[in-house]
């Protein structure tokens, strides 16, 4: 079963109710999503789980795959790859593009800034072949870091997100998954590869078209996407004083909506929440009951400092903590153990969770400890 405990009543009658600080995301932008990656909270919210079509944002997965390959040694950014014949005739001059020419020798970290900086399509299948031999084998990868990442509402049937007939679908709650583990995970290769404001492959010149880079302070990333069937969508990051935000907007109806919403989305996330210890590190927050164990509960802690962030004119007596974990545990625990989550609400909009640890060691019961408990179990 699922045990829920309140650990903070409801704000008193007392404190007045704030009220609600307004984002600047226009009613026309029907997705949209802001969280803080530096403590998991939402800050913005609106149909977050709604699929949609990524199109060329689709691109940042395609990134990350790469990145992951990088790290593992399966992959070098000096290594190059033959552009083809067959390549050329399928890609060139087909929406964004590197503008590839056959016979060109292109490392994996060029077509990689092709990928982040242009939107490349063609440097999206030049990498794909290039790493795994086929696009299908590429996309399996993609589709197969999309599962281990918990993008459940994410498919990927293209690299580079060109329209495939409704193949490839995600979610803002997913894309803020993948955004928050690109920079989490490969930091070093998304700040050489994210944020370039222009790319010139032999006598072209291009501008990123990120809205955000160079124009929101602390913004870096990460990538546009547009298709008529899918309207104009963004997934950014900026980090300000050790906090790193990721939106998410889509199916803007122009890129000037979308893009205006992006830069005062982040301005507003930075603006108008202030990041406060709501509860210090190893703080006694409830008890868990336990099965089959020495002792029949245990002390639940948080393992670090629990940092909310409260949206301006708001304190701590708006804030509700509700103790979540599936119970009863099973012994035996150790101390440290994640056994349960801390769910808070600020006026009754949940906002993030933190996971919570075991205080204390509980061994498994002797026999006789066992029937004991047995007995107290059909007394309760």
């Amino acid at each position: 079963m699922l045990g829920a405990m309140a650990l903070v009543a409801s704000p008193a009658a007392s404190a007045p109710r704030s009220a609600p600080i307004l984002a600047p995301v226009p009613a026309e932008i029907p997705v949209g999503l802001l969280i803080d990656i530096s403590n998991g909270q939402t800050l913005f919210t609106r149909q977050a789980d709604r699929r949609f079509m990524p199109a060329s944002v689709t691109k940042v997965m395609t990134a990350y795959t790469a990145f992951k390959l990088i790290q593992a040694g399966e992959l070098q950014p000096g290594e190059r790859f033959t552009y083809t014949p067959e390549l050329e005739e399928a890609w060139y001059g087909e929406g964004s593009n590197m503008f590839l020419r056959a016979g060109e020798q292109p490392t994996v970290g060029q077509l990689l800034l092709g990928i982040t900086t242009v939107s490349g399509n063609d440097a999206s299948v030049a990498l794909a072949v290039a790493a795994t031999g086929s696009l299908e084998n590429w996309v399996a990868l993609m589709n197969a870091n999309a599962a281990e990442l918990g993008m459940n509402d994410t498919h990927f049937g293209s690299a580079n997100g060109f329209p495939d007939g409704g193949q490839t679908y995600t979610s803002a709650h997913d894309l803020a998954l993948l955004g928050t583990a690109l920079v989490r995970d490969y930091p070093s290769l998304y700040h050489r590869y994210f944020g370039h404001r222009q790319l010139r492959w032999r006598n072209i010149a291009q501008q990123n078209h990120d809205p955000v880079t160079g124009r929101v302070e602390g913004a870096d990333g990460m990538k546009t996407g547009y298709t008529r069937e899918a309207g104009f969508t963004f997934l950014g990051s900026a980090e300000r004083d050790g906090r790193r935000l990721v939106m998410v907007l889509a199916g803007s109806p122009d890129d000037e909506v979308r893009d205006d919403a992006a830069r005062a989305l982040l301005e507003w996330g930075f603006a108008e929440f202030t990041p406060q210890v709501v509860i210090p590190g190893g703080t006694h927050l409830g008890m868990a009951d336990v099965q089959d164990g020495a002792s029949r509960s245990v002390a639940l802690r948080a393992p670090q400092d629990v940092v909310a962030d409260l949206p301006r004119g708001v304190d701590a007596s708006h804030l509700t903590m509700e103790l979540v974990y599936r119970g009863p545990v099973q012994a035996p625990i150790a101390a440290g153990d994640a056994i349960a989550r801390l769910r808070l609400s600020i006026d009754g909009q949940p906002v993030m969770e933190v996971p919570l640890e075991a205080a204390d060691s509980v061994p498994q019961a002797g026999p006789f400890r066992r029937v004991v408990n047995a007995f107290a179990k059909l007394l309760a």
